[in-house]
């Protein structure tokens, strides 16, 4: 009976979920029995995350009305990582490669991605086999009193230390013993061969400490504040869970951490094994592909910000496409039509509900001039980030932006020239400036499908959009009506183009080039002919976001499959946080430098036998042990283990001859959670 009674405590206990995007951070209460108790959302933030995680978190508890401190797990993905790759951000650091040579920075993208950071080389590494070269690390002792002051911390990489990883273990020690900074090993992160991308994998963690440390440490901080004494989790970025303590070492792993914790939430929420799941928010569109209830990785690792890192992340694709997309016309089509993105806009709807009558007075001011204006319906402000980071900006850039204020500002009285049109989309390209106009949001509006905003400001929009010419000096629209039914026609069909990409991408075939096709294009666009194709998918594809029950029954419509829009789909993000698994791996190889001999090299331990067996047996024993450990400094206490065995042999006349073998444990298992 008491078992029981602490087996339905378990399952009442609630969880605490939170997810920041680009527009709005997510946050749900969640328990095993109830499922989701509360949801709320809040503005992201973009100067000071942990203020949008506040605000979002302290409003699904009043929503809730609960005590926070009855909280028992607090889980989180988030797009800081992601984010700080793309736009080139993080910490100043020194690498050190150990046993390369200068010419190895031309490889990989590492010289870009160190780009005016310092780097030292010095003698060492090992060879394939794990035997060690002699190390010297004169050098480095030489160069540490300048750099320790100058730099936040260090990367070590070391020649096939994935083989043995004394050296760079070494240097770890001395690094950490003179400077006290924090230092990330190349063999931490990856067991993979190719020395020049697990260095600037290793950069790269390194850069992000840091800041990832700053994010956790303010979270921490307004979870004390509330009384919520509960483990911190992040996402990783192939939809496991781990714990803050492990993130802050290698948050690394946290790129794409959002859209794998949505593909999480999109199985939770359906049950669907296989599926296409497309995540349409205000900026973007991510579409991956679920295969057997986990998201598909991409083999070859995350790719963000150009550079391919060592990183097990969801095979993600992204598209600039989303509710709150920029709207022009193709004037080079031949027909005329409209494109969308990749740009994000501030809504007018949306605008105006936020900055009052002076948005609708200036849209009904141009909408008295006789002729349209290019600017019309379109209105600067700044974004409200911390001045310091203004600093460098050009004299002519510094005029634009101090006359913008923080309040809208049309931009037909803003500027004067084509040239201050260029000065302000560097300011926007820098996060200091935000343009607003007629969206996809406010086209939906107009038809009475979205009723969140400002309706009458939409609808203005669309009388000065719909007033443009085409390329034949025709009105784009008759009515705003007419030119709203354009906008949601377009974003249906771009979804469905964007669906089909990757559909036809993951089979292996150049996906807008197939999209882009006479015979699929007809297809979506219902033409027949005597010759055609009729297209397929053979899964269902599962719609997320805020808008999607606006957009994707209309998308599975196109394209002739069953379209899921589930309960819940707008904080499938922050659902995906809580209800997700703690899984962590390990592998070590097993090699033979000579015949007769077989090295086992699993992690720090490097042990040779004269039996294969026995060999694979110790490389096992080990990796369970270090597994188990790993599991638990990731956040779990009830791990399922498993170990898998990669054995290459060849066979020449009837003999046998061993090669090599990768033996990789997984454990899996609930995070813990407080009593």
């Amino acid at each position: 009976m008491i078992a029981d009674a602490g087996a339905d405590d378990e399952r009442a206990a609630l969880f605490l979920g939170i997810d920041t995007g680009g527009t709005y951070t997510d946050a749900v209460l969640w328990s095993e029995a109830g499922g989701v108790v509360a949801k709320a959302k809040a503005l992201t933030t973009r100067h000071d995350l942990a203020e949008g995680i506040a605000n979002a978190a302290d409003r699904v508890i009043a929503a809730a009305a609960v005590d926070p401190g009855i909280i028992r797990l607090v889980s989180m993905s988030t797009t800081l990582a992601t984010n700080a790759l793309v736009e080139g951000q993080g910490g100043r650091i020194a690498l050190v490669m150990i046993g390369f040579a200068e010419t190895d920075l031309d490889k990989s993208g590492l010289r870009q991605a160190l780009g005016s950071d310092p780097v030292l080389f010095i003698a060492g590494g090992h060879d394939v086999h794990g035997q060690a070269k002699a190390l010297d690390i004169e050098a480095l002792e030489m160069a540490l009193p300048d750099l320790a002051g100058t730099v936040s911390g260090f990367a070590v990489c070391a020649y096939f230390a994935v083989r043995n990883p004394a050296h760079e273990l070494a240097v770890h020690d001395l690094l950490r013993e003179k400077t006290g900074l924090p230092v990330t090993c190349s063999h931490e992160l990856s067991a993979k061969l190719n020395g020049p991308r697990r260095a600037l994998t290793t950069v790269l963690n390194a850069r992000l400490i840091a800041m990832i440390d700053r994010l956790i440490t303010a979270t921490e901080g307004f979870l004390e504040k509330r009384g919520i004494d509960a483990p911190l989790m992040v996402v990783r970025g192939d939809g496991a869970l781990v714990s803050a303590a492990f993130a802050r070492t290698r948050p690394i792993e946290t790129i794409l951490s959002g859209p794998a914790a949505s593909l999480v939430g999109a199985r939770h929420l359906t049950g669907l094994d296989n599926a296409l799941v497309s995540d349409i928010g205000g900026t973007t569109t991510d579409v991956a592909v679920l295969d057997g209830g986990r998201p598909r990785l991409d083999p070859e690792g995350a790719t963000v910000g150009g550079f391919r890192t060592m990183v097990e992340a969801v095979a993600m694709r992204t598209f600039g496409l989303g509710g709150d997309s920029e709207i022009t016309p193709d004037d080079q089509a031949f027909a005329p039509r409209l494109k969308l993105g990749p740009r994000r806009l501030v809504p007018l709807s949306l605008l105006a509900k936020n900055h009052g009558a002076d948005v609708i007075a200036h849209l009904e001011r141009q909408l008295k001039s006789p002729q349209p204006g290019r600017l019309d319906g379109r209105f600067a402000l700044r974004t409200g980030v911390p001045e310091a980071l203004a600093a460098g900006l050009s004299p002519s850039e510094a005029e634009l932006y101090q006359r913008i204020p923080r309040e809208p500002q049309p931009l037909d009285k803003l500027l004067a020239s084509t040239s201050q049109t260029a000065t302000l989309h560097r300011l926007v390209a820098r996060g200091l400036v935000h343009i607003a106009g007629f969206t996809p949001s406010d086209a939906c509006h107009v038809l009475g499908l979205q009723q969140n905003w400002d309706p009458g400001a939409a609808r203005l929009g669309a009388l000065l959009f719909a007033r443009r010419k085409d390329g034949m000096g025709r009105p784009l629209a008759e009515t705003p009506e007419a030119l709203a039914r354009q906008v949601y026609a377009a974003l249906i069909r771009r979804s469905s183009e964007v669906i089909l990409e990757t559909a036809f991408a993951e089979d292996g075939l150049d996906g807008p080039h197939t999209v882009a096709h006479p015979l699929v294009q007809n297809a979506l666009s219902g033409r027949g002919g005597i010759a055609g194709v009729k297209l397929a998918i053979d899964r269902p594809v599962i719609g997320l976001g805020a808008s999607a029950p606006i957009y994707y029954p209309a998308v599975g419509g196109m394209l002739g499959v069953e379209v899921q829009v589930p309960a819940n789909s707008d904080v499938a993000n922050a659902l995906g946080a809580v209800v997700g698994q703690v899984r962590v791996s390990l592998t070590a190889e097993v090699t033979q430098p000579v015949e007769g001999r077989f090295r086992t090299s699993a992690g720090e331990t490097i042990r040779d036998f004269d039996n294969e067996q026995k060999a694979l047996d110790f490389a096992e024993t080990i990796l369970r042990a270090e597994v188990t450990a790993r599991a638990a400094q990731a956040g779990t206490d009830e791990a399922e283990i498993t170990v898998s065995r990669d054995i290459r042999a060849a066979t020449v006349e009837d003999k046998r001859t061993f090669v090599g073998a990768i033996l990789t444990a997984t454990a899996t298992g609930r995070p813990r959670i407080v009593h």
